[in-house]
């Protein structure tokens, strides 16, 4: 009796998420139909738009993403500020998949975008580096050709000295002092600004983890380094820090990755944990070291003739919906990131190594000093984050 019990009770828990991820469904199809607004419908279902809850929505996503996907393309980049039935098209360009939490914290600000300002603007988003790659995504949102893009810092340290000083390794010591300088809306807003003449501006950040050292080899010290080919983002400060590991840096877009380990071109590389499962390079690099050298935010960046063209309210809408799609994104991080350390682990046979850490940082030490020297414009936002870092330093001496 208590056996056929409990597979009662079992099959009430499937029955009950059948019907959960069949009111998802609803939810998202009537998005796709334009039925119904996404938050109205979350609002009336009384359901979550973030966390665990997202898991079977995203597989959905996909796959109603790409039908849509394929109209918006074959409908072309016809150049800046294209219209379709009276309304402006504006096009979101990144690099990762459907189911991120990137896409996810887009999907906020094109439905917080359409529901305050849907008699006027279309939101598209086009994920996978569809529009190119996020160099240039951002050369193109440059021109107005796109309006949006998400790229990260050191896309941009070709257009501002700046952001370089993201690419030092170990810059924050821990997560919380990285979460707070992020946050720090007011000091950011004088970073984002550096990019104007260069016709964008960054509107927000998403967390995008930890970096990590991956490769088809295992890496245990810096010494495992020597020799291997190691992908890297296309920054010279990128491929000094792992010149200074002893790798041999080989910067690449984003989206050549996975063949490029597949084909022996590169030994492995160097992100956070969902590259190995969103990505599938897990399926190619099977040993993830948590050496953490970086803590590197992505940009969500704006054409900035498009931006300044707007109303005060609607120049309000938009930052508002940018806000809301960090607010997103975090917290489907940090539910994915978990997600996908077991996905790796259990279904990919991804080793995952701790290392110790100190023996990374010295070997590195002299980075930050060179870095420093070479490129004062980011003196004072490095003096910004030590101070951050302080504060949490001597929380944990306390």
């Amino acid at each position: 009796m208590e056996k056929r019990a409990g597979n009662s009770e079992r099959a009430g828990q499937r029955a009950a998420k059948g019907r959960r991820f069949a009111v998802w469904e609803t939810v998202f199809q009537s998005r796709i139909n334009r039925n119904a607004g996404f938050w109205d419908v979350l609002k009336q279902k009384n359901l979550p738009y973030k966390g665990k809850g997202m898991k079977k929505v995203r597989k959905f996503i996909k796959r109603v993403a790409a039908a849509a996907l394929a109209a918006a393309v074959a409908a072309g980049l016809t150049g800046c500020g294209s219209v379709t039935s009276g309304k402006r098209i504006i096009r979101v360009s990144h690099a990762q998949s459907e189911t991120h939490p990137e896409h996810i914290g887009l999907l906020a600000f094109k439905e917080y975008v359409e529901e305050n300002l849907g008699d006027k603007y279309e939101v598209q988003i086009f994920p996978n580096e569809i529009l190119g790659s996020a160099q240039k995504a951002i050369e193109l949102t440059q021109t107005g050709a796109i309006d949006f893009v998400v790229a990260g810092t050191a896309n941009l340290e070709t257009f501002a000295d700046i952001y370089e000083v993201f690419s030092m390794p170990y810059l924050f010591t821990s997560e919380e002092a990285y979460h707070e300088v992020m946050g720090d809306t007011d000091y950011m807003n004088q970073v984002y600004a550096s990019t104007d003449e260069a016709g964008f501006r960054v509107l927000t950040w998403y967390n995008a983890g930890t970096r990590n050292f991956y490769a088809t080899k295992p890496i245990h010290t810096p010494d495992d380094l020597k020799g291997l080919k190691i992908r890297v983002q296309q920054s010279p400060a990128s491929v000094n820090m792992a010149k200074a590991f002893g790798a041999a840096a080989s910067p690449m877009s984003f989206g050549e990755v996975y063949t490029a380990i597949q084909q022996g071109v590169i030994d492995g590389a160097e992100n956070n944990e969902l590259a190995l499962t969103n990505n599938k390079h897990g399926e190619v690099a099977k040993y993830f070291s948590y050496n953490k050298h970086q803590m590197v935010p992505d940009m969500l960046i704006g054409n900035l003739k498009f931006l300044n063209s707007l109303s005060d309210e609607e120049r309000e809408v938009f930052e508002e919906a940018a806000r809301l799609s960090t607010e997103v994104e975090l917290e489907e991080w940090d539910v994915q990131v978990e997600e996908a350390k077991k996905i790796a682990q259990d279904d990919m046979g991804v080793e995952f190594i701790d290392v110790d850490i100190q023996q990374f940082k010295d070997k590195v030490a002299g980075v930050q000093d060179e870095m420093l020297k070479e490129n004062p414009d980011i003196q004072d936002l490095y003096d910004h984050i030590q101070e951050i870092n302080a504060k949490y330093t001597d929380k944990e001496a306390e």
